[in-house]
């Protein structure tokens, strides 16, 4: 009889402790409220940029403060918004954080980055002063 009932505390102990591992249920990342801020934005609904920025800077902060890891995406669309509102280098900042977190995103990354380098210089064909008129009138 007491076998048995050993038997069953135990089993009464493994179940319960199978049921509080399955109830702490961690996430690899941080998301809060992107993944909706990402579907307001793509049916042009909701928060304006700058508001939409402040609560990504925030939840930024939280997930920092939490030493919990931002999802994935986050900083790119971050950086977008920051490009809409005209803050281009704080969007390549952004988009280079994006890249440096998740080396499988640098391809897509480089092509943002790519398009906010600005234009290379063109070259001189010829010296100023060689393609200034000559005039034969003293000065």
């Amino acid at each position: 009889m007491r076998v048995a009932h050993a038997a069953r505390l135990a089993c009464a102990v493994a179940l319960l402790g199978a049921l509080l591992g399955c109830a702490h249920k961690q996430t690899l990342y941080m998301w809060g409220a992107f993944p909706r801020q990402q579907y307001d934005v793509l049916l042009h609904e909701g928060a304006s940029a700058d508001q939409q920025m402040h609560a990504m800077e925030l939840h930024a902060n939280k997930a920092h403060s939490a030493n919990a890891a931002l999802p994935p995406g986050f900083r790119a669309h971050l950086g977008m918004l920051e490009l809409s509102v005209g803050h281009a280098d704080r969007a390549k900042d952004l988009f280079e954080q994006e890249k440096a977190a998740f080396p499988e995103s640098a391809p897509y990354m480089d092509r943002f980055l790519a398009k906010l380098a600005p234009p290379a210089p063109v070259p001189a064909s010829a010296p100023a002063a060689a393609s200034a008129p000559k005039t034969d009138a003293p000065a």
